[in-house]
């Protein structure tokens, strides 16, 4: 489609190939929007874009780095022309280093502080400069919608994890900031929330919460311990908070960020 305006919803994902962002992007296409996948490496993306495309759903693929300016620039500009507009970004590439992480015999001077620097560039500004190409096309609109990825370790800084935690808190300040600058200056059209999962299974903290026999570890078992609901989160139960966001029906819905923990966030442990 070129110089068109679709019939369907537009949304485009920022890591869409990684665990969260691969379960949003079914989610999307199968709730009938038209979805752009914005990958890093397009090869992580193949095996999901043929599958979802073998289904009939309505689902592409543009290869582009969060953290370079005029790629997604670029990519913004590529989807506006096929489409005449894009409804909805939603921002879900992120992760942590390493060598951004103090280890319980370590010590927090032998942190990398360019390690941290890689993760709070990758959370924050990969975040940021998404929202700003996309944020161009949408305010002239007056109308758009932009969801982040906030944590539990933004409002409760977590042991260990100290770059991560730090860029998610600045999400989560800049979620609220950029709803109100937005809103004031281009239209109660325009929407920024963010989603505050909890503890979730994936390939970056599977061996420091299970062991390999599938059982928890120390911290694991203190995660669980201090989640009422007993367990670790499933990917798909974020979907309803992703679809609610994401719908013209919460458009009084602004500048929030939304746990989905398992009542984590409201347990003291006591």
């Amino acid at each position: 489609m070129s110089n068109a305006t679709s019939s369907k919803r537009v949304v485009a994902i920022t890591g869409a190939a990684g665990a969260l962002g691969s379960s949003f992007t079914r989610c999307l296409a199968e709730a009938g929007y038209r979805v752009y996948m914005l990958v890093r490496t397009v090869a992580k993306a193949e095996g999901l874009l043929a599958d979802l495309s073998a289904q009939g759903l309505d689902v592409h693929c543009i290869s582009c780095d969060v953290l370079d300016e005029a790629r997604m620039q670029a990519a913004a500009e590529q989807i506006v022309a096929e489409n005449g507009r894009v409804d909805v970004l939603v921002n879900c590439a992120g992760g942590n280093q390493a060598g951004a992480t103090v280890m319980p015999e370590g010590s927090v001077f032998e942190l990398s502080t360019e390690a941290l620097r890689k993760v709070v560039d990758l959370n924050l500004m990969g975040t940021i400069i998404p929202t700003l190409a996309f944020a161009k096309s949408m305010s002239e609109r007056k109308r758009g919608c932009f969801i982040n990825m906030s944590s539990m370790a933004a409002s409760q800084p977590l042991t260990r994890v100290i770059g991560y935690s730090a860029a998610k808190a600045a999400i989560d300040n800049f979620t609220r900031w950029m709803a109100v600058e937005l809103a004031t200056k281009y239209g109660e059209g325009m929407r920024v929330n963010a989603i505050a999962p909890g503890f979730f299974i994936g390939e970056q903290n599977r061996d420091l919460l299970l062991k390999a026999d599938g059982s928890l570890t120390s911290r694991g078992q203190t995660i669980i311990s201090q989640t009422p609901a007993g367990r670790f989160g499933k990917p798909e139960e974020l979907l309803s908070t992703l679809l609610y966001l994401c719908d013209p029906a919460s458009s009084f819905v602004n500048g929030i960020v939304i746990p989905v923990d398992g009542g984590f966030s409201a347990f003291s442990g006591v």
